[in-house]
C-alpha cells in the first residue's frame, strides 16, 4: 500500500458542537437507559480500487461509530451526521477534505453541505479552500441562519463559496489548513498523472486538427480522422467517491450531509451538486402522521447530479409504500433517462436513502419509543461503498457493492424499539430485515412492511 501523508499536523479542528449555535442540553440518551438512532454512510459512487477496499470499508465503519458514539451520548441527528463526516473527510482515501481531488492550479476546492429535516435548514459552502473540514463550515453557516437577522436586518447566509467563505469560516473560529497539508501523496502523484495526460490529449487534438485540415475535400467539406487514442486512459468513472451520511435520532428526527473535493481537474472555481441546494443532500422530517421523514445524500457526477437535483427527487419518491421499486424508478425516470440530461453518454451518480416513522403504539403510548427506520442505496457507477449501525450494535456492518450499471437499490429494515438489535452475518442483497424487541425473531419482511410488533 502506498505511504500516504495525511495532514494530521494540521491544527486540531474544533469540535463540531463549539460554537454551533442551538445545541442538545439533555445528554441523557433514553429513560430506559438504552440508546437509539441509526446512521448510513457512504464513501462514494464511483470506481473504488480493489486496493484500497479495506481502507475504504475501515473509513466507513469509524465514520459510523462517530455518529452512534454522538447518539449514545443523546446527541440529535444534526450532530451525529456531522461527526460522521468529519470522519471521512479527515481519511486520504477519500475525494473530500485531505487528499481531495487537485484542480487544474494544482488547489484544492472543497465542496459540501448539510441539512436538518427538523428546522428545514440548510448551510453550504463551495470551492473552499484551507479550511480542512468543510462540512463544520456550512454546520456553522446552518446554525448561524438560526439565530435570525444580523444587523441592520440582513439575511444570514447559507451557503458561501471561494475566498468568501474561507474568511467567514475564519472569522467564525474555524482554523485554517493550508492545501499542502490537505495533500496527499495519492493526491498529488494523481494530480501529476491526469496532467500529463491532459498534456497528451491536448497533442492528440492539435494533430487531429492538422490532419483535418489536410484532408478537406474540394466541397470545403472535412472527412472523417480516425480515432486517436490516449495511452494509458482508463474508464474508472473517474474516481467519483464524495462523500455522505444520513442520520435518525432517538426523537425521529432526520438529517443529511455531503462533502467533495470534487472532479480531478476541474476548473479553479468550479462547484459541485455536493454544495447545491436539493442536489448534494436532502432531510426532511414528516409534517403529518401519513407522511415519512426522509433523509438522502448523494454522490457522483456533480453537473448531472445539479441538472436532476436527484437527492430532492429520491425524498419525494420515499413516500410510496414500495421503496424498493420507487427507488428503481427515480434513478431511471428521474435520473438515467432524465430530459434534463438529453444526449449524455454515460449518466453517473450514487444515493444512500433513509426514510423512517413512528411506529403506531408509539404514536398512542408516552412509555413506547420506537422509530421504524428503512434505507436503501443505489447507483448507476462502476461500485459504491457503504456503512450502517444502529445505536444498539456493537459494530457497523459494511458492505461495497461492485459493478451495477442499472442501479438496483439495496434494502434494510430497522426497527429501533427498547431492545437491542438481533445480529446477522451476512451482507444486504436487496433483502429486508427486522429489528425488534426482546423475545422476537429477526426475520424477512415484505418491502411494503412498516408496521412494529412490541412483545
Amino acid at each position: 500500500m502506498e505511504n500516504l501523508e495525511n495532514s494530521t499536523d494540521c491544527k486540531e479542528t474544533a469540535s463540531p458542537l463549539n460554537n454551533s449555535g442551538s445545541l442538545l442540553n439533555n445528554t441523557d440518551s433514553r429513560p430506559d437507559g438504552r440508546a437509539m438512532g441509526f446512521v448510513l454512510v457512504h464513501a462514494g459512487a464511483g470506481y473504488h480500487s480493489e486496493s484500497k477496499a479495506k481502507e475504504y470499508k475501515h473509513v466507513c465503519k469509524r465514520a459510523c461509530q462517530k455518529a452512534v458514539d454522538r447518539l449514545r451520548a443523546g446527541g440529535m441527528a444534526l450532530e451525529a451526521v456531522t461527526a460522521a463526516l468529519i470522519e471521512l473527510e479527515d481519511s486520504p482515501f477519500t475525494n473530500a477534505g485531505t487528499g481531495s481531488n487537485l484542480n487544474l492550479s494544482g488547489e484544492i476546492e472543497c465542496d459540501a453541505s448539510i441539512m436538518d429535516g427538523k428546522s428545514l435548514n440548510y448551510g453550504a459552502v463551495g470551492a473552499l479552500s484551507g479550511i480542512k473540514n468543510p462540512v463544520l463550515v456550512a454546520r456553522r453557516l446552518l446554525s448561524e441562519t438560526q439565530k435570525g437577522k444580523l444587523s441592520a436586518g440582513r439575511i444570514p447566509p447559507c451557503f458561501l463559496v471561494g475566498k468568501g467563505a474561507e474568511q467567514w469560516a475564519i472569522s467564525h473560529g474555524i482554523p485554517a489548513c493550508p492545501t499542502e497539508k490537505m495533500t496527499t501523496k495519492f493526491s498529488l502523484s494523481g494530480y501529476k498523472r491526469n496532467k500529463r495526460k491532459m498534456e497528451l490529449a491536448e497533442q492528440v487534438e492539435m494533430k487531429r486538427k492538422r490532419q483535418s485540415c489536410e484532408h478537406e475535400n474540394d466541397f470545403g467539406c472535412l472527412e472523417p480522422v480516425g480515432d486517436i487514442m490516449v495511452e494509458g486512459e482508463e474508464n474508472n468513472s473517474a474516481c467519483l467517491d464524495t462523500v455522505g451520511a444520513v442520520v435518525v435520532d432517538r426523537e425521529g428526527n432526520v438529517a443529511a450531509a455531503v462533502s467533495s473535493g470534487g472532479l480531478a481537474m476541474k476548473h479553479p472555481g468550479r462547484v459541485g451538486q455536493a454544495a447545491h441546494y436539493g442536489c448534494g443532500c436532502w432531510a426532511e422530517n414528516a409534517r403529518d402522521i401519513s407522511l415519512y421523514s426522509t433523509a438522502v445524500s448523494t454522490s457522483g457526477s456533480g453537473e448531472h447530479l445539479i441538472r436532476t437535483m436527484l437527492a430532492r427527487e429520491c425524498s419525494t419518491a420515499m413516500q410510496a409504500e414500495n421503496t424498493h421499486q420507487a427507488l428503481l424508478e427515480a434513478m431511471q425516470n428521474k435520473f438515467i433517462s432524465s430530459p434534463f440530461l438529453a444526449g449524455e453518454d454515460c449518466v453517473l451518480g450514487g444515493v444512500i436513502v433513509l426514510r423512517c416513522c413512528t411506529c403506531g403504539e408509539a404514536q398512542r403510548s408516552e412509555d413506547i419509543q420506537a422509530v421504524l427506520v428503512e434505507f436503501l442505496w443505489s447507483h448507476t457507477t462502476e461500485s459504491m461503498c457503504v456503512g450502517y449501525m444502529s445505536a444498539q450494535d456493537s459494530k457497523a456492518r459494511l458492505w461495497k457493492d461492485q459493478g451495477s450499471s442499472a442501479g438496483p437499490a439495496e434494502k434494510l429494515l430497522v426497527h429501533l424499539s427498547a431492545g437491542c438489535p438481533l445480529s446477522r452475518d451476512s451482507e444486504p442483497r436487496a433483502e429486508t430485515l427486522e429489528y425488534e424487541a426482546p423475545g422476537t425473531v429477526c426475520h424477512p419482511a415484505p418491502t411494503e412492511r412498516r408496521n412494529c410488533f412490541l412483545h
